[in-house]
């Protein structure tokens, strides 16, 4: 087993079948796309690409996605059942499949999200062993795989926002795994990514959410995703 690696790597997680990159990636991407929205979606419109665009029904990957949008785990029998569960709850969806898409990863995902008034779009990745990859957040460089405490800030392009929010965190005696910031251009808007050891306080995100440069916090806890 190679430096970093673990048993959950090795053999994957307890999930319904039948393949973790097929199955539990997805759901997992799912219901990470649920915690960037808010809440389970009332619309969704759903792009496999690559591998995924050829296998996605075979797969099941189509079922997994459906019950990681409605917040199923990975081991929730209901999986299989999904789109009945769909019906069910009122979440519209619609499939679409790109076959070569060259620059993306082969088992690549796409949502296109609505709940209410609030829209995103989210590309995630299934790595295999039921890992996963958010690529992208409505737009920017995501790179986080919430499998760890995940903070993501959209804010005003500031010069100092990096030190000031790490100073927050540190303050909460988080330690910061992994950081990620992407903008679309100097002074524009910017997403910060945060992958943590443990967890943040609620009054350090309302505090957070209350900086006039801080436009949105989203937190995602270390929850078995």
């Amino acid at each position: 087993m190679s430096e970093g690696s673990s048993i959950f790597d090795m053999i994957g997680p307890v999930m319904i079948g039948p393949s973790s990159s097929h199955t539990a990636g997805v759901v997992r991407i799912g219901r990470v796309a649920v915690r960037l929205l808010g809440g389970i979606p009332e619309e969704a419109t759903i792009t496999f690409f690559n591998s995924f665009a050829r296998t996605y029904e075979g797969h099941g990957s189509d079922r997994a996605i459906i019950a990681g949008l409605l917040d199923f785990k990975t081991d929730d029998k209901r999986i299989k059942e999904s789109f009945e569960h769909a019906k069910q709850q009122g979440l519209k969806y619609r499939f679409r499949a790109v076959g070569n898409a060259s620059t993306l990863h082969p088992n690549t995902i796409k949502l296109e999200l609505r709940r209410g008034e609030r829209s995103i779009e989210v590309i995630g990745e299934s790595r295999g062993g039921g890992l996963i990859n958010i690529a992208s957040y409505n737009g920017f460089r995501a790179n986080f795989s919430a499998s760890l405490h995940t903070l993501i800030v959209m804010a005003e392009d500031t010069k100092g926002a990096v030190a000031f929010l790490a100073d927050i965190l540190a303050h909460d005696d988080c330690n910061i795994a992994t950081l990620s910031v992407s903008r679309k251009a100097k002074n524009d808007l910017a997403c910060h990514c945060y992958e943590m050891d443990s967890g943040i306080r609620p009054i350090t995100l309302e505090y957070m959410k209350s900086i006039p440069w801080i436009k949105e916090v989203i937190y995602i806890p270390d929850i078995d995703l």
